[in-house]
């Protein structure tokens, strides 16, 4: 495709500004580019107003000013009404133009949402990312990308701002499959390590003290290295929010019923989230995952400690 990407001539387009989108925005705006940002609660966007961008109030306004549109808000429904409702991207986007839904969404969506926009001339990606909030601050995200490899190899310099891996995996709606098998690996993996803390404190050893001994080793992982240090401070505030992982699971485990797949550890996973939600921290950090296994064996978390 002919969009050449450069800072100072490529107008970008920005919907939805939490704790990923604001960080990731901000990144594009420091290096150069002019963006034009819509969020639900515009109260959000204003940081990124003071960085320079021009915040207005739908969708639609952002499509009709902007080369590139990178979305990336909370779940499919609002996926559904940024791109398809009255005001929505695919109203006023423009032909020639990109839509890239970073959202972690269903792969069905992603596949409707490029069909509609190719039949208006206009490329559609998915490219969910994995890395958290320190990712996105410090551009260190993996980038799942599906849809047009055309548009997705055009579009390659904005996403090498935001992340180190960039990876396309197939036609619409395979970024969204391969961040289902990424959630996998991150569910499987938040209960070992939330079971290490607890074994470690009931047997008696410091905490952080085993992090330095096992994070290097064959045990070592992002979520260990990421997280458990803010279990052990006591820290459960989002890089990812709760309620939101339970969302990814409930759709990698309905696409899995869809093709026949039984996967027991992560149903099991996904259960004790939702005890976790059901205990009210549904908005906290999905390091939280380790007060509801302490309250399983009946014991207390204090920074580290079990009592």
């Amino acid at each position: 495709m002919d969009l050449r990407i450069e800072p100072g001539r490529t107008r970008i387009g920005w919907v939805g500004t939490g704790v990923m989108g604001a960080a990731m925005c901000g990144r594009l705006l420091e290096a150069g580019y002019a963006a034009t940002v819509s969020n639900r609660t515009r109260s959000k966007a204003e940081p990124l107003a003071a960085k320079g961008a021009r915040v207005v109030a739908s969708p639609a306004e952002v499509a009709a000013a902007s080369d590139v549109v990178f979305t990336i808000v909370g779940h499919p429904r609002d996926v559904r009404e940024v791109y398809l409702g009255v005001d929505g991207l695919l109203t006023a986007a423009r032909p020639g133009s990109v839509v890239v839904d970073m959202t972690t969404s269903e792969p069905s969506l992603a596949a409707q949402i490029a069909e509609l926009a190719a039949s208006k001339s206009v490329r559609a990606l998915d490219a969910p990312v994995s890395g958290g909030d320190v990712g996105a601050r410090e551009g260190r995200l993996s980038i799942m990308v599906g849809g047009d490899e055309g548009a997705a190899e055009a579009l390659r310099p904005l996403f090498e701002v935001l992340g180190r891996t960039i990876v396309r995996h197939g036609p619409a709606g395979s970024g969204q499959h391969a961040k289902m098998a990424n959630q996998v690996l991150i569910a499987g993996n938040m209960v070992g390590v939330c079971e290490a803390l607890l074994y470690a404190s009931k047997a008696g050893l410091d905490p952080e003290t085993l992090l330095r001994s096992v994070s290097s080793g064959a045990a070592g992982s992002w979520s260990l290295s990421n997280l458990a240090p803010r279990m052990i401070a006591g820290d459960f505030e989002p890089g990812f929010f709760v309620e939101h992982f339970l969302k990814d699971m409930g759709i990698a485990l309905a696409e899995s019923r869809r093709m026949g797949l039984a996967l027991p550890g992560l149903a099991l996973v996904e259960q004790l989230y939702r005890a976790v939600a059901a205990q009210g921290m549904g908005r906290k950090g999905t390091q939280a995952l380790v007060l509801a296994l302490a309250d399983l064996s009946r014991v207390g978390w204090n920074g580290g400690r079990t009592a």
